[in-house]
């Protein structure tokens, strides 16, 4: 068996991921046919590659549990070599998606349809999970009490990410202007540590970062609205889909084995997270038990479209996208349940 290894991915790697895509910034897949035969059939006959490269994250706990677990390794062996490369963020698995450096990547729903309405040609075949990952977080003894309070004070909020997009729905409802606050963009870590130095006023946090801000630092979450999450969204490359269907479908297969196993072991998850991610399994625990739900219908559809719809024209606002026909393609595009209707975690070994 090729053992597993987890890749960094290079400066110049996400360099020409950022000239490639220029920024960071629905039912109905990519293509008309659904996929080939179910992994075992065509495992058989051999596989259509012999590598795959796929993503694990934090905010992500089903990608968590099939590294750990090896099931990918175990059931491919020797024939195709299983790359794994963190995210730090969706924007980082967009970049790393655009570029060719994974075939499978981890994003929050808002974050994949920027990047389909941007140009980037991926398609959502899995939901991982509904999750309440992002709110306004504020420093211990602040005075900020409501997203109100933000008008005139400075946001840490990386571009291209749920965090972000939850900032941008909140000030629209709250009625302040986007000009009207300085936002800060910095990766979720940096945005951490900038709220609890004081180099920020407030953080538009991801999980589980922001449950050990709370926990460790005293940080407070003063706006929290699980409806400006929109979802986890499992992404792969058009080209990887027309070039391995095989490999696709056995990628949902494993998160569908993971979302059952996930469900059936709890604590098994909070001490991979805990692990993976650094922190106490307390903070993990509430960020699996409190701000995750694995019980979610993994096929792209209704659910996802009515959420983006929503979320796409406050793109069109910020400028993040250029039109709204840019975000009616994308959607049209972007979802496709076919490899969801198809799985089969019995096909995957472990």
């Amino acid at each position: 068996m090729q053992i597993r290894t987890a890749l960094s991915l290079t400066a110049t790697t996400l360099a020409a991921a950022l000239l490639l895509s220029g920024c960071v910034s629905g039912e109905g897949g990519v293509t008309d046919k659904a996929p080939e035969p179910d992994a075992t059939e065509v495992a058989a006959e051999g596989w259509s590659a012999d590598t795959l490269t796929l993503d694990f994250a934090t905010y992500n706990p089903l990608s968590l549990v099939i590294k750990d677990q090896g099931w990918l390794e175990a059931t491919l062996g020797d024939d195709v070599t299983v790359n794994w490369v963190q995210s730090a963020g969706s924007n980082k698995a967009n970049e790393a998606l655009r570029a060719g450096a994974i075939d499978v990547g981890s994003t929050a729903g808002s974050a994949a349809l920027l990047a389909r309405s941007n140009g980037s040609p991926i398609v959502a075949i899995d939901i991982y999970s509904q999750p309440e990952w992002a709110a306004i977080v504020v420093p211990q003894g602040s005075d900020i009490t409501s997203v109100a309070d933000l008008k005139g004070k400075s946001v840490a909020a990386t571009k291209g990410t749920d965090p972000y997009f939850f900032l941008l729905q909140a000030l629209e409802e709250a009625g302040v202007g986007l000009d009207e606050v300085e936002v800060q963009n910095l990766q979720h870590a940096d945005g951490k540590a900038a709220l609890e130095s004081g180099a920020v006023a407030a953080w538009s946090g991801l999980d589980p970062l922001m449950a050990a801000s709370e926990a460790t630092a005293g940080s407070k979450l003063v706006y929290r609205n699980i409806d400006f999450n929109t979802y986890g969204f499992l992404n792969a490359t058009e080209t990887f889909l027309e070039k391995s269907p095989d490999l696709a479908q056995l990628v949902v297969d494993a998160y569908e084995k993971a979302r059952a196993w996930a469900q059936e072991n709890p604590d098994e998850v909070v001490a991979i997270l805990a692990e993976v991610a650094g922190i106490d399994p307390a903070v993990a625990k509430t960020v699996i038990t409190e701000r995750t739900n694995l019980a979610v219908d993994p096929a792209p559809g209704e659910a996802q479209r009515k959420v983006l719809e929503i979320v796409g024209p406050i793109f069109v606002e910020s400028g993040d996208v250029a039109s709204q026909q840019l975000i009616d393609d994308a959607l049209a595009k972007l979802l496709d349940d076919t490899y969801v209707k198809k799985a089969d975690p019995a096909n995957v070994t472990g």
